[in-house]
């Protein structure tokens, strides 16, 4: 376990990465300490950065994102410049949920949000065809969402 979380940390940890919403009161009487107590752990979980954001979880088909691609990229060249400028190119596209620089037959893993089929083209030429770094892609297009989670296993003390 992180030396700086304690039994009460995981606990509050455990339970806002459920659901952020929950209230200092309810977190305060599921654990066992005072509000002020709760409160306190929260702002230095959040000023130490083991929370890294409060968000909410949209659900991609009531917004008309109804399509999940996973897409596996391998580049062509690793040197730091091509790297930092394909990481980069990941970063400010809106629709890259999540994106993995890997180990193994590809180098990074790709979870992208988008409209439909012709957005994905764009993408793919946008994101791939146009970088002059990628050696070649793979994308599986998710037929179901079937666990979507951020998160985090918690180490617990006994």
């Amino acid at each position: 376990m992180n030396s700086r979380l304690d039994d009460f940390d995981c606990h509050i940890l455990d339970m806002v990465q459920r659901n952020n919403l929950t209230t200092h009161r309810e977190l305060a009487d599921h654990i066992n300490l005072s509000v002020p107590a709760v409160a306190r752990r929260l702002q230095k979980l959040r000023s130490d950065c083991v929370i890294a954001k409060d968000i909410s979880v949209l659900n991609p088909e009531r917004v008309g994102n109804p399509l999940t691609l996973i897409v596996s990229v391998s580049i062509e060249n690793e040197a730091v410049e091509q790297l930092n400028a394909i990481t980069q190119r990941f970063l400010d596209c809106h629709q890259v949920q999540q994106c993995y620089y890997v180990t193994g037959d590809t180098d990074f893993l790709l979870m992208l949000s988008v409209y439909d089929m012709e957005e994905c083209q764009r993408l793919t030429r946008s994101l791939f065809l146009d970088s002059g770094n990628v050696k070649r892609f793979r994308t599986a297009v998710s037929m179901r969402r079937v666990k979507v989670s951020m998160a985090v296993t918690l180490p617990r003390t006994p």
